[in-house]
């Protein structure tokens, strides 16, 4: 029995071996075949949508009423594989790569601007056959979803709202303030050597990741590096900010933020929240900017209590 025992740990010795040399000499391979068993596990699919001028990259997965998730600024639809493992048992849950962003279209000669994007999100779900949802957004996203409620409010049943960007009358996050002072933002890299403190700043808890993901996250920002040092000064410089549009919202409102965020600082919430009517708060200790990814399922148990108590 013991050398079954010790048979069977060898195996997985060499397994596990095996798959960290696969990741090295196939990065690109690996991380496609990552995020195809997230995708799997989370009863998400890949699919495809145009609007136009632009075609959508998305996933969706599960049954029920409408649940559309919205990434932030220089991350995409993969950011809430994790959470949505513990959602599409309950929603049909919908999540695109935004124009700009992930594997949709990403043309150079239009603007980004938040009042933009919550119009193409509404092309979108309506190329989709989607005329009401929930919402959930994260960062940008969450910016994206508050104005699109505001702008459509018979279409948002409701808004998740994970450390929405634009309260512009919060404290300055490290982030904000080395934006300050060298008008470059940490989120927008050059260099893929850059790309190891991106994540030290997006997350205070972060999660494993491959080196072969990390390494095609970090080769693609540097690809976007342009597009989104532009779309990163129009959001800051040409969009509406979400505290004025919170007033205009009412959906019921869920604010979750990390009190260990370094992108948006956490005073933000309590901002939000005074602005958002009816809005609930919750600050999640120990976290940084990414709450789906740093703690997906304590995350998707505090949404599941929020959408019963509705």
């Amino acid at each position: 029995m013991r050398r079954f025992i010790w048979g069977v740990l060898g195996l997985v010795v060499l397994a596990v071996a095996g798959l960290a040399v696969f990741d090295r000499i196939a990065p690109e391979r690996s991380a496609a075949l990552a995020a195809d068993l997230e995708r799997h596990a989370a009863h998400l699919q890949r699919k495809t949508v145009s609007i136009p001028g632009f075609d959508i990259v998305y996933l969706e997965g599960g049954s029920g009423e409408p649940l559309v998730l919205v990434h932030g600024f220089g991350a995409d639809k993969d950011n809430f594989t994790r959470v949505a493992a513990h959602l599409t048992a309950h929603y049909r849950v919908i999540i695109p790569d935004l124009p700009g962003f992930g594997e949709s279209s990403k043309p150079a000669d239009v603007t980004y601007r938040i009042e933009d994007q919550a119009e193409r999100l509404d092309q979108i779900l309506g190329a989709l056959g989607v005329s009401q949802a929930h919402f959930g957004g994260s960062s940008m996203g969450g910016w994206i979803i508050a104005a699109y409620a505001a702008r459509f409010p018979d279409k948002a049943q409701s808004l998740w709202l994970l450390a929405p960007g634009g309260v512009s009358s919060a404290k300055p996050s490290p982030m904000l303030q080395t934006f300050a002072q060298t008008g470059k933002s940490p989120l927008v890299i050059d260099k893929p050597e850059d790309f190891a403190h991106l994540l030290d700043m997006a997350m205070a808890d972060p999660p494993f990741l491959p080196y072969g993901v990390k390494k095609v996250l970090a080769e693609r920002a540097v690809r976007d590096h342009a597009l989104h040092s532009a779309i990163f000064l129009q959001l800051h410089g040409q969009s509406q900010p979400l505290q004025e549009i919170a007033p205009q919202v009412r959906a019921p409102s869920l604010i979750v933020w990390g009190a260990e965020d370094q992108v948006l600082d956490v005073s933000g919430a309590q901002i939000l929240h005074d602005a958002l009517p009816g809005s609930r708060l919750i600050i999640m200790p120990g976290i940084g900017h990414l709450p789906m990814l740093e703690a997906p399922r304590q995350t998707a148990r505090d949404y599941l209590a929020f959408r019963k108590a509705l």
